[in-house]
């Protein structure tokens, strides 16, 4: 039975196994706590930017850098992913909760946040992180690709001072770039300032630090100037000083914009969080858990939302930058939480100072390195499918609001799988050879009459792959006591189309005097095929186990299938 007095025992036991496994030593401490430092530093201009996109106060990103790497660090199976505010998460957030009231719009915020967090704890507990493979490479880089258009073209407005006027990204910077008698100088001046201090300063020993320094140089020059017109993070909303308290998010945010946009920010962050995960070899050799990552990105967000954040997800440049900054565990991205504390309580009454284009310049930069040219030309050369996937994406990216335009890059997904496995499956015939052998030819339009054909099949056998099985299959209308050997080696398991087509195929055969038989069968699959074929199948096809010697199940078919036309020709001569 369980008891509270359990439970804590367990959670004590638990925790304790934790320490013993991440226990720092003085050596240790000393060398982690240095290597979070820079990552701290550039989740200061990162987290403004984020709640830029989102179109909050910049104060809900810097929250979300503090509490996202503490919780998301402490139980990711990839010790050096930093579990932080993303881009892509950042503006989907923004795309859904564009309609609500700026004054309503934190709330809300929190509770996305929230139920995004939920979402993924739940994909990691029932262990979700194989369909990641479903979401095509193809639809991701257009996804991405659009995700970063929009970025730049979003912070056109902020970057010259100039009017953005527009629905979406496009719209707007097509209003800003059609009027530059509104852009304000100054301001397109602090700017370019920024975005030429982040390039340059991007290829010194200064480049951990490079964002911050360039939203703190063009704002310390517009201060001694006396620039006025230009706006300021505290023009957006005020900067509360101190640390964040803990605030549960009222459920009157609930709505549906709320949930589809959640959804939205889980599927995204899970995928890149995956990413991450893959470039990101752990030092001991072991592999990253996608299931466990998808728990501490769950983590990161649930702990965000309670302490007033924005979405947080395994970051591509955070964890760079933690791994480049000499980490080794993963307390290195928890200290760069810790050190965000810090920040916050000795600085966050300057963030308000900070210069609107200096971040939007950040913005811009940060965008236009995301684009993978190369992945994109890898996309190009791989084919039309590949090609209608990313361009559809991308102007879907452009045009929809994200959550729609994730949706589509799923539906894709899948339809390009279907699609693929189609394409994909063969049917071959398999021919006796004198030593045992097969020798592998292409699979007969017809079957033959008074004989036996053995037949493998390469591909899915599910849904619409066990249709296109049906069109391969030989004819068998024109023949007479066809024998059909069907091998099925390695399917572990088989839908209930494929039964439907094996069953129509069978009474075919039947219908001409002939018979089927599957062999190389796994024995789950024969007990399904058992439970699920038909009383009068029995006399129509036969089931060969596999065994675990390759080749000799098949062997045993051909041999049953042959005394099995011998018989039947037996039994017609002695009729006649």
């Amino acid at each position: 039975m369980t008891t509270p007095s359990s439970i804590w025992n367990g959670t004590k036991a638990s925790l304790s196994g934790w320490w013993q496994t991440n226990r720092l030593n003085r050596s240790t401490l000393r060398s982690e706590a240095i290597a979070g430092i820079p990552g701290a530093i550039g989740s200061v201009p990162d987290g403004m930017a984020a709640s830029l996109l989102t179109g909050v106060n910049p104060i809900h990103g810097l929250y979300a850098s503090l509490v996202g790497p503490i919780a998301g660090g402490a139980v990711s199976s990839t010790p050096l992913m930093v579990v932080t505010t993303t881009s892509a998460a950042a503006l989907i957030a923004g795309s859904a909760l564009a309609s609500i009231p700026v004054g309503e719009r934190p709330e809300a915020l929190f509770m996305l946040t929230l139920l995004a967090g939920i979402f993924m704890l739940l994909a990691g507990i029932f262990k979700l992180g194989r369909y990641v493979r479903f979401v095509s490479h193809s639809v991701m880089i257009g996804f991405l690709t659009g995700v970063g258009a929009n970025i730049v073209l979003g912070q056109l407005g902020d970057f010259t001072g100039g009017d953005a006027e527009g629905s979406v990204a496009l719209t707007r910077a097509w209003s800003v770039l059609t009027s530059p008698g509104s852009w304000y100088l100054p301001t397109l001046a602090a700017g370019l300032i920024a975005i030429g201090l982040v390039a340059w300063l991007g290829n010194t020993r200064l480049s951990p630090y490079s964002a911050l320094l360039a939203l703190v140089v063009p704002t310390a020059l517009l201060e001694v100037l006396g620039t006025s017109g230009v706006r300021r993070v505290k023009d957006v909303g005020d900067i509360p000083s101190g640390i964040p308290l803990p605030h549960f998010p009222r459920l009157g945010s609930l709505s549906l914009d709320v949930i589809v946009g959640a959804l939205a920010v889980a599927a995204i962050v899970l995928v890149q969080g995956a990413g991450v995960g893959e470039s990101s070899p752990n030092a001991d050799g072991s592999r990253s858990d996608t299931n466990q990552d998808f728990i501490a990105q769950g983590a990161g967000n649930v702990a965000s939302a309670l302490f007033r954040g924005q979405p947080v997800g395994g970051s591509v440049g955070q964890t760079a930058l933690n791994a480049s900054a000499g980490a080794r565990t993963r307390w290195a991205a928890m200290f760069s939480g810790f050190w965000m504390l810090l920040i916050l309580v000795a600085f966050s009454g300057l963030v308000g100072y900070v210069a609107m284009p200096t971040l939007a310049a950040v913005l811009i930069f940060a965008a236009i390195n995301s684009f993978r040219v190369r992945e994109i030309r890898m996309v190009l050369m791989s084919g039309f499918n590949s090609q209608i996937s990313m361009a559809s994406t991308f102007v879907a990216t452009l045009f929809l609001p994200i959550a729609a335009a994730v949706g589509i890059g799923v539906v894709l997904s899948l339809l390009m799988q279907l699609n693929q496995e189609l394409v994909d499956l063969r049917v071959v015939e398999l021919r006796p050879r004198d030593n045992g052998t097969f020798e592998e030819v292409s699979s007969p339009k017809k079957a033959s009459s008074r004989s036996v054909t053995v037949l493998d099949v390469y591909g899915s056998l599910l849904y619409a792959g066990a249709r296109t099985l049906q069109v391969n299959l030989p004819d068998p209308a024109d023949a007479e006591y066809p024998v059909v050997v069907l091998r099925l080696r390695g399917r572990c398991t088989l839908g209930a189309t494929f039964l439907v087509v094996i069953a129509d195929y069978a009474d075919r055969l039947a219908a001409v005097g002939g018979h089927l038989i599957l062999c190389g069968v796994d024995t789950a699959v024969m007990a399904r095929i058992e439970r699920a074929r038909r009383r009068d199948l029995a006399e129509k096809m036969d089931l060969v186990l596999a065994t675990p010697i390759v080749g000799e199940s098949t062997l045993l078919a051909v041999e049953q299938a042959q005394a099995w036309l011998d018989n039947a020709l037996g039994t017609t001569r002695g009729d006649d």
